[in-house]
C-alpha cells in the first residue's frame, strides 16, 4: 500500500566536507554500492509504504534531475528499434514501482529552513516528513508516524546517540590518563527523519534554519517531541564514513538495508 504522507528530502547542501566527492555532485548523489545515497534513503521509506518525495535541490541540483530524468533507460534492458519507425521498450523491471517524485529548486545558498518553507505548495496533506540526504538508518518509520500522531504535537525529531568519533581519556591531576574508553556513545543529538503538521509552515520563512529559531520555538512552545532510536544511525559527513558505508555494503552489512524483508545480506540486492 503507497501512504499518502510525502517525503521532504534535504538536497541542497555544498558537501564540502566530503569535497573529494563533491567537486562535481551534489552530496546526495554520492554512490554507496554503486547508487546515491539518496536511492537508499528513498528505498528505506518505500519500504514502509512511503514513495511520494519532494525533493529540495539547490548545489548540482541538475545533477538529480538528469538522474531521474534517466531512471528507467538507466535502470531496465531496453530494445530500441532506429529509423522512421523509432521505438523504445524495456525488457526488464526495476524495483522503485509507483515512486512519485518532485524536483524543486529551493536555491543555491537557501537554509534549510528556507528550503522547507519553499516546497510548502507541494504539500497537500496535514502531516508530511522531512529528512537529510546523507543520513542512514534503520529507523521503524511506521513506528515513527504512529508515535507522532498519538502525542498530537506539531513536530517530532529522531533522537539517536552515535557513538563518540573519538575516544573519550578519564584525566587525573597532572596529566595521567586514567581510563581510556573508544565508541562511547554521545548524548541524544537530532539525527533527522522528521514528522511535522502542515502548521509548522508558520514556524519558517524564506531564510531561517530549521534547527536554530524553528526547532526551538517548538521545543519552547512544547510543541516538539522526539522518536528515540537506538539503532544504526549515521549521516555521511567525511570521507572516511563514505569509505566506512561502502565496505558496510560491499561485505553485505548494511544496517539500514530493510527492503526485501530483510536487512542486506550482499550488494547484488
Amino acid at each position: 500500500m503507497i501512504k499518502n504522507i510525502p517525503v521532504v528530502i534535504l538536497c541542497g547542501g555544498l558537501g564540502t566536507r566530503l569535497r573529494e566527492e563533491t567537486e562535481f555532485k551534489p552530496k546526495p548523489m554520492v554512490e554507496i554500492g554503486g547508487k546515491p545515497i539518496l536511492w537508499h534513503i528513498m528505498k528505506h521509506y518505500a519500504h514502509f509504504g512511503f514513495r511520494k518525495f519532494i525533493v529540495c535541490l539547490g548545489y548540482k541540483g541538475n545533477v538529480i534531475k538528469d538522474y531521474f530524468l534517466n531512471y528507467e533507460a538507466m535502470s531496465n534492458d531496453l530494445t530500441i528499434s532506429l529509423g522512421n519507425d523509432n521505438n523504445l521498450s524495456y525488457q526488464s523491471n526495476h524495483t522503485e514501482q509507483d515512486f512519485n517524485i518532485t524536483l524543486v529548486d529551493t536555491g543555491l545558498k537557501t537554509m534549510t529552513g528556507g528550503r522547507i518553507k519553499r516546497i510548502e505548495k507541494f504539500i497537500d496533506t496535514d502531516t508530511f516528513m522531512v529528512t537529510y540526504g546523507d543520513g542512514l538508518a534503520d529507523v521503524d518509520i511506521n513506528a515513527l508516524v504512529d508515535f507522532h500522531q498519538e502525542h498530537d504535537k506539531l513536530a517530532t525529531l529522531t533522537a539517536t546517540r552515535p557513538p563518540s568519533r573519538f575516544g573519550i581519556l578519564d584525566l587525573m591531576e597532572g596529566g595521567q590518563v586514567n581510563q581510556f574508553r573508544e565508541k562511547v556513545q554521545t548524548e541524544w543529538i537530532n539525527g533527522g527523519f522528521f514528522v511535522f503538521n502542515r502548521r509548522v509552515f508558520d514556524y519558517l520563512d524564506k531564510e531561517c534554519v530549521l534547527e536554530q529559531e524553528p526547532i526551538e520555538k517548538l521545543a519552547a512552545e512544547e510543541q516538539l517531541m522526539a522518536h528515540k532510536h537506538s539503532g544504526f544511525w549515521i549521516g555521511m559527513d567525511t570521507f572516511r564514513e563514505y569509505e566506512m558505508l561502502n565496505d558496510m555494503w560491499d561485505k553485505g552489512k548494511a544496517p539500514w538495508k530493510l527492503w526485501g524483508g530483510i536487512k542486506n545480506t550482499g550488494p547484488d540486492l
